[in-house]
C-alpha cells in the first residue's frame, strides 16, 4: 500500500452482529449489573430522577460538541473549488462518529469513512492522509496540553487542593512525552521516507522493512507541519476542536448537576481525559472502558462513586447515542451525495468498470470502503 494510503475497514455481517451484541451486552452491564457489584443498589432509580432541565442542558451541549467538529472539519479539509460543502460535511462527520462508536476497531472505522468519502470527493490519498494526520494532531494536541496543565494544576494546588500524584502527575508526563514526540518529528527532513529508501536501497529484506519503518514517521511529521501551518493561519474555524472538546466535557458537568452534584471543574476536566484512554482500546466507541475509566478517575480525585457512576452513565448516554442514529441516517445519505459526485464525473470516467456509486466492494459476506 503506497503511504499516503489510509487505513480501509472491512464490514462483514459476523462483524456488525458482533459489534452490536457486545454494544447490547456492555450496556446491560453497565446500567444494571455494575451498579449492583458495586452495592449502589439505587443507581437506576437516581438515573431515572435526574433533573430533567439540566439534561436538556446536556443535550445541547453535547449536540454544541458535534457543531464543534464540523466546523474543525471544514477548516482542515475544505478549500473553494471543493464539491463538500455544509451538507456533505455535516454527513461525513455524523457517519464517521456513528462508525467510530460501533466498530471495535479503536477509531480506524471512522478515519477509514472519512478518508473514503473524501477521496470521492476528489481529494488526492496524499492530501487526504497529510490532512487527516493534522486534523487529529489539532484535536489531540489539545487533548496532550489538557492533560500537562490541568494535571499540573491540580497537583500543585492551583485549582484545588493538591491531587494525588498518580492521576495527575503521571497523566502530564504522559501528555508532555507525546507532545515533545510529534514536535520533534515536525523536525524531520520533508524527504525523510525517500532518503531511508535511498540509503536502504541495497540492503534486501532489512532495507524492505526500514522503507516501511519510516513511512509512519515521514507521513506523521508532514500532518505536524501541516496542523502548524493550519494553526499559523489563525483561521477562527480551528476553534471547532476547543468546542468538540469543550462542550463535551460541559456535557458531563451538566450530567453532575443533574444529580446534585458539582465537583471542581479542574478534577471533570481531568477525569474526562483520563476516562477518555479507554477509547484506545478494542471496544465499539470505547464502551466500558471509557465509563471504568472516568468512575475510577472520579473515585480517585475523591468523588462519592455513586454520584460518579450515575452522572458518567448519563453522559455516555449522550455522548454514546446522540450521534449514532443521525450517524447511520447520514451514511447513507452520504452514499447518495458520492453516487451524485460520480455521475458528475461520468465523462472522466465513461468506460471504467466500477462497484457502483460509493458501493463498497466485496464478496456476499462483507464489504470494503474503495
Amino acid at each position: 500500500m503506497p503511504p499516503e494510503q489510509m487505513p480501509r475497514i472491512r464490514l462483514t455481517r459476523g462483524r456488525v452482529v458482533a459489534s452490536g451484541l457486545f454494544v447490547v451486552s456492555a450496556v446491560a452491564f453497565l446500567y444494571f449489573v455494575l451498579p449492583k457489584l458495586l452495592g449502589l443498589r439505587e443507581t437506576w432509580n437516581r438515573l431515572q430522577q435526574g433533573d430533567v432541565w439540566w439534561l436538556v442542558v446536556a443535550f445541547v451541549l453535547e449536540a454544541a460538541s458535534f457543531a464543534g467538529y464540523i466546523v474543525l472539519f471544514r477548516a482542515v479539509f475544505v478549500e473553494r473549488d471543493t464539491r463538500i460543502d455544509w451538507r456533505a460535511s455535516y454527513q461525513i462527520t455524523m457517519a464517521s462518529l456513528a462508525a467510530t462508536r460501533l466498530l471495535a476497531a479503536a477509531g480506524a472505522g471512522g478515519i477509514a469513512l472519512t478518508a473514503w468519502a473524501l477521496r470521492r470527493s476528489g481529494m488526492t490519498s496524499r492530501a487526504v492522509a497529510t490532512r487527516m494526520i493534522g486534523f487529529l494532531v489539532i484535536l489531540y494536541a489539545i487533548y496532550m496540553g489538557s492533560l500537562v496543565v490541568d494535571g499540573l494544576g491540580l497537583y500543585l494546588g492551583l485549582w484545588s487542593v493538591g491531587e494525588p500524584f498518580a492521576i495527575t502527575i503521571v497523566p502530564a508526563i504522559f501528555g508532555t512525552v507525546v507532545i515533545s514526540l510529534f514536535l520533534g518529528m515536525s523536525l524531520l527532513p520533508d524527504d525523510f521516507d525517500r532518503m531511508v529508501a535511498r540509503w536502504t536501497w541495497n540492503m534486501g529484506q532489512l532495507g524492505v522493512a526500514a522503507r516501511r519503518i519510516a513511512r509512519a514517521p515521514a507521513a506523521a511529521a508532514t500532518g505536524v507541519r501541516t496542523a502548524l501551518a493550519l494553526v499559523r493561519s489563525c483561521d477562527p474555524s480551528l476553534l471547532g476542536a476547543l468546542a468538540w472538546w469543550g462542550f463535551d466535557i460541559a456535557t458531563l458537568w451538566a450530567c453532575f448537576h443533574a444529580f446534585g452534584a458539582s465537583p471542581n471543574k479542574a478534577v471533570i476536566v481531568m477525569a474526562y481525559f483520563v476516562g477518555w484512554i479507554g477509547n484506545t482500546l478494542p471496544l465499539p466507541g470505547g464502551i466500558g472502558g471509557v465509563e471504568g475509566g472516568m468512575i475510577g478517575a472520579f473515585s480517585a480525585f475523591g468523588v462519592n462513586v455513586e454520584t460518579a457512576v450515575v452522572a458518567v452513565l448519563a453522559y455516555r448516554a449522550f455522548s454514546f447515542w446522540l450521534p449514532t442514529l443521525p450517524g447511520a441516517i447520514a451514511y447513507l445519505q452520504l452514499r447518495r451525495t458520492v453516487s451524485r459526485w460520480r455521475a458528475a464525473e461520468g465523462s472522466d470516467r465513461a468506460g471504467t468498470p466500477t462497484g457502483g456509486a460509493g458501493t463498497p466492494t466485496g464478496g456476499a459476506g462483507g464489504a470494503t470502503y474503495t
